[in-house]
């Protein structure tokens, strides 16, 4: 199959990337690949004629959403909006990567792929909006929702480039005492595992379009992450519990975003795919 992957340099697009190698693969990004140019995008996916359009171009900095909400809802919103039209146009399949942050976690249970969405954060709401624009201007459509996506490649778009486990790692060098939000739970998820399941039920099956939660099982706080991370790597430090109120964020977090995975075989435990990060980094370094 021939597809074209926007956004391939960042985390999961590369790990994507890499998972399907042997498929006829355009791997792109910026600034050749810009999804907020529509009549050039429109150009280039034209030249290329892929058989399926995966975009996992986006801006993934939450925080430096808040105060950039015109260039966010740019890429993150009108970019989907020019693709969902495209692909529309040309009579393609489009998969859009989304995220837990389109919902306002009051739920106080896991969120259905069928559930209303409610974002709270700039970053959140420009997401919705990008599901929106899909929904309503393009019949052929995957939005595959995942959350606090961990990976080899750096994270793309962010301000430090790195994921909240090389975060914790990092810190463990330098301070005595890490303090972690324990009132904010979701699913880690390996960029790996997703990219894995992207391919066996998508690309190697065919499913029915519409709206998936993919993401490695198991609902923790940041505080817990944490914990685990240090519990594997065998570091011993003092993680102290701290709300989200009191962690001095622009934007606002979901209180509790795990999504429910209703639809696909499920991914293993996050516990067991961070074991496997956690040696994949130790081997780089």
């Amino acid at each position: 199959m021939k597809i074209l992957i926007l956004g391939a340099g960042g985390m999961l697009g590369s790990d994507l990337a890499s998972v399907l190698s042997e498929q006829d693969l355009i791997v792109a990004d910026r600034p050749e690949w810009d999804i907020t140019k529509n009549e050039e995008l429109k150009v280039k996916i034209q030249n290329c004629q892929p058989e399926l359009i995966i975009n996992c171009a986006a801006f993934t900095d939450v925080e430096a959403a808040e105060e950039q909400s015109e260039t966010v809802f740019k890429v993150n919103a009108q970019g989907s909006l020019n693709l969902a039209r495209i692909s529309s146009e040309l009579n393609l399949p489009l998969m859009q990567i989304s995220t837990d942050y389109v919902f306002d976690g009051e739920k106080g249970s896991g969120y259905n792929e069928d559930d209303k969405t409610q974002a709270i954060s700039v970053y959140g709401r420009s997401k919705e909006q990008g599901e929106k624009n899909i929904i309503n201007n393009c019949q052929k459509y995957y939005i595959i929702r995942t959350s606090w996506l961990f990976g080899r490649a750096v994270a793309r778009g962010k301000k430090n480039k790195t994921n909240f486990v090389d975060k914790m790692l990092e810190l463990s060098q330098t301070q005595k005492v890490i303090k972690a939000v324990s009132d904010q739970f979701s699913k880690p998820t390996y960029a790996k595992d997703l990219a894995r399941s992207i391919k066996s039920n998508f690309i190697d099956n065919q499913r029915e379009f519409g709206i998936y939660h993919l993401v490695n099982e198991g609902a923790v706080s940041w505080f817990d992450y944490a914990e685990e991370i240090f519990k594997q790597r065998k570091i011993k430090i003092k993680l102290q519990k701290i709300s989200g109120h009191d962690f001095f964020q622009k934007a606002r977090r979901p209180k509790y975003s795990a999504l429910n995975n209703n639809k696909l075989p499920k991914l293993r435990p996050w516990p067991e795919a961070l074991a496997d990060y956690l040696k994949s980094i130790q081997i780089i370094k």
